[in-house]
Parts: structure tokens; sequence; C-alpha cells
């Protein structure tokens, strides 16, 4: 059976103010500098104001770039899970499961005229896990590198080393205190290598959907301290610096996504380079994530995060309900794989059976802990 949940018009979702429970971190991974897992946060990256005037173009033909090997699934953030459920013996609640990049399509969808998606979900022991359909993202990158490069442009190849070079000059390894001057000054020497990564791994509540997200996180401010006390997180972005209305209306549409991003992980701070058409960077911005929406809302007042939550809030309601109706105590060999697609510009989000099981989705290994967690419990 086929299910359709409308977005139009905007308005019924204009409901009585809603927050996100502040997400707080329940366990963490990284990824070396060779993208191999670690159950560790050596990844963490630390903030350091860069140098204005730098070329975002430079080292492009050098990067070291994150290859595509294939379809990763869930597979890091369940193991992470695992890993955390074996340490306390008990069983990490949440009625989703999945990573902060899929959520935050799910709550933009709202006014994202322009993007479409595909993600699979399945239900498992009454927790619906949610990834993104491998498919459609290859074939999504493959149609963006068919669309050619206007004359005089960049391509989009170099427009996306641009913001993991952007990185390179922000980061440091180690706290500042611990790190030389001649580093610093010398970061835009650097090779670019986007493979080593710090996830974080956040437990969270929207009006009784609870949650959990993984989602790397760019670097620290300070320190993170091990004192259960929120950390001072920072998300980096670049973004063409505004010359006119058309540009700032560009940016309001870009902080929705930058303040979705870092609002579900508890990120407090989006830190933004601005840069020319040519890739130099000419300003770096500071948003504190939780004032972005009032900012917005001054301007134009392109979108309202509160009807995001809203939004948000009423179809992932509308999804429970459909993963959870059907089931009676099924199997994983029987539980369904569901696809959850909006197509580029249509006004409402299709969910609808598709080949496969849970175990499509998610790893033996996770499923024989979970069974072997349940049947001690029990």
């Amino acid at each position: 059976m086929n299910y359709s949940f409308s977005m139009r018009p905007i308005n019924k979702f204009n409901g009585p103010k809603l927050s996100l429970k502040f997400p707080k971190e329940i366990a963490c991974f990284s990824y070396d500098d060779e993208h191999q897992f670690r159950l560790d946060d050596s990844s963490i990256k630390y903030y350091y104001t860069p140098s204005l005037g730098a070329d975002l173009c430079e080292g492009f033909e050098h990067f070291q770039k994150l290859e595509d090997t294939g379809d990763e699934h869930l597979e890091s953030l369940l193991k992470t899970l695992i890993n955390l459920e074996q340490k306390t013996g008990q069983k990490v609640e949440a009625n989703f499961i999945t990573w902060r990049g899929m959520m935050t399509k799910l709550m933009g969808a709202i006014y994202d005229n322009f993007d479409g998606f595909e993600m699979n979900a399945t239900i498992f022991q009454v927790v619906s896990f949610i990834e993104e359909n491998y498919t459609y993202k290859l074939q999504t990158k493959h149609d963006q590198l068919e669309i050619p490069t206007p004359r005089g442009r960049h391509s989009q190849e170099m427009m996306s080393y641009w913001g993991y070079k952007f990185e390179t000059l922000s980061l440091l390894p180690k706290p500042w205190n611990e790190t030389t001057r001649d580093y610093i000054e010398t970061r835009k020497n650097l090779i670019v290598n986007n493979k080593a990564q710090y996830c974080s791994v956040v437990q969270t509540e929207l009006n009784g959907s609870t949650m959990i997200l993984g989602g790397e996180i760019d670097g620290v401010w300070d320190m993170k301290q091990n004192d259960g006390m929120p950390v001072n997180w920072i998300e980096l972005k670049t973004c063409a610096e505004a010359r006119n209305e058309r540009d700032l209306d560009k940016l309001d549409r870009k902080l929705m996504k930058f303040y979705i991003q870092s609002y579900l992980l508890g990120v407090p701070k989006v830190i933004v380079g601005y840069r020319t058409s040519d890739g130099i960077l000419v300003n770096v911005e500071e948003f504190k994530t939780l004032m972005i929406p009032s900012i917005v809302m001054k301007r134009k007042h392109l979108w309202d995060a509160n009807i995001c939550l809203t939004f948000l809030d009423s179809l992932l309601k509308f999804l429970r309900t459909i993963m959870t109706n059907e089931l009676q105590n099924v199997s994983v060999d029987d539980a369904p794989m569901w696809r959850i697609r909006r197509k580029k510009q249509e006004s409402a989000i299709e969910v609808f059976r598709v080949e496969g099981n849970a175990r499509s989705i998610l790893s033996s290994e996770f499923v024989s802990w979970r069974l072997e967690l349940a049947s001690k419990q029990n």
C-alpha cells in the first residue's frame, strides 16, 4: 500500500511552539586519516581562526578525497550502539535511529523546493531505522557531475573542495596551546584530507518522538569535557559573499540547512567563511545556532524554525503509524522495508513498501546483539 504526506499548505504546520530536547551525546566514534573506524574520539579537531585572503583552490590537485566504496548503511552507528549497550547492559531506547543527515532532509523538506530525496526504512524491536537509499545517492551525484560547468565558473568538484579547504584552514589536530605557531601559520600548505572524521551519537526527543542520531562534528571551540556538560562544538560552512538582495536570499536559505544540521546534534555555533566567486576567503562570521531563526525572521522570513519542527513532528508520527500499524511481533526476516521519497519540486512525501526486509538495512552483528540482549532481559 502507498501512503502520501502532503506538505501544503505550509501554514497548516503553524502550530504551538515546539522545541527539541537538548541533544545529549551518549557515544562517539572516529574515522582516522585512512577512514578506518575507531571507537574513540581521536579525530576531534580544535578551532583556530583562519587567515583571510586564503585561496581555497590551493592544493586541489593533491586532495586526499574519501572515495565512495559502497553502501555503508548504518554500520558505524550500529557498531557504536552495540559497544555502548555491552558496556551498560541496557538497550538504548528510541523510536528512531538514523543519521543526522536524514533527519535534516526530513525537517527541511517543508521549505526545500529544489532537492528531492529517497530513504529506506524498516522496523525492528519497535524501533524505526532510516538510511539513505544508496542507489538514489549515486544517481544524484552522477546527474550533478553531468551538468556542464558554465564558462568562467569553477567545477562542482572544485567548489566542494573549497569547504574541505576551509576546514583545514580553520582546525588544529590538538588544542591551540599544544600547537606550534609554525603549524598554525602554515596550515594553508597542508594537504587536504577529508577521510578523518569525528562523529557524535546523541539522544534527543521531539514532542514524544525519541531519536538517536549520528553525525559528523567539524570541531570544538575549546575542549571537550567528559563531565556530561554541553560541548562547545562548531559547524564550519562556506558561502558566497552576499553582494545584493538575491545573494542575501540565497544565504538565508542556506542558513536553514546550517541551523537544522547544528540544532539536531546540539552544536551551539556555526562559523561561515565567505568567499569570492574565485574561491578567495574574504570574511568569517560566527552565528549562535539558536539565534539563526530570529536573524532570518528580521529579513524576509523565508523560513520559520517552528514550522520546520511542527512539520517534522507530524511527519515522524505519520511514519511511525505506518510502520507500526501492520506489525504484530513479526520477525526481523519478515519486517518490511519502506521507501520514503520526496521527488524534486513535489509537494508530498511518499511512503511505500519495496523489496527487502530489516536485514537489508541492519547488520547481522546488530540484529544478533539485540536479540541476545532481549533474551537476557526477559
